[in-house]
């Protein structure tokens, strides 16, 4: 079988310096850096909703918008997560003040070109972190979320539909399925 060579290997410092530089987003994954796909109008509005949606109920935690990025120290992956959620003091990254490394729960829109990377390979470095307590996944082109949650070392998934209201027991929050992509205009 033949694997294919690796062109680059970027260290995370060579990756924040590409992100100072560029107007792009980029996620960083094991010494490689990629540009991140562009949103969509929904994709935009849903992340908003979910925000909207977290925010009166949050208590101590504090959501943030796709600007932040977080990495995963022990897996090689920085990335801008739709929606992040931090409980108690921000951790930065011993590498890089602006970047999180204790996120609570984290949240993606899920588009079609990158769905199913977005639930395999990078929900696999997620579950990796030892802070994360859930990931929030939400659909764009149905009323979809699924919660993928932690108990001990222990990950379940739920999937809620149109009429559902989820807890994100982490948060001690809830999501209205109907009331998220309503507000969305979805």
């Amino acid at each position: 079988m033949r694997v294919p060579m690796r062109l680059h290997h970027y260290s995370f410092k060579d990756y924040l310096l590409v992100e100072e530089m560029s107007a792009v987003k980029h996620e960083y994954l094991d010494g490689e850096i990629y540009a991140m796909a562009g949103g969509t109008i929904l994709h935009a509005a849903l992340a908003a909703a979910i925000l909207a949606s977290f925010g009166p109920q949050l208590g101590d935690c504090r959501a943030y918008t796709s600007d932040l990025r977080i990495r995963a120290l022990t897996t090689g992956l920085a990335t801008y997560p739709d929606v992040t959620v931090v409980c108690g003091p921000v951790e930065a990254d011993p590498e890089s003040k602006d970047t999180v490394a204790n996120p609570s729960v984290v949240s993606e829109v899920l588009s079609p070109s990158t769905i199913d990377y977005d639930l395999g390979e990078k929900f696999e470095h997620y579950r990796q972190i030892p802070s994360l307590k859930a990931v929030v996944y939400v659909w764009q082109d149905h009323r979809q979320i699924e919660v993928r949650a932690r108990t001990g070392d222990v990950w379940r998934n739920e999937t809620f539909g149109p009429g559902a209201v989820t807890v994100i027991e982490a948060l001690a929050c809830t999501l209205d399925v109907d009331a998220l992509y309503n507000r969305a205009g979805g």
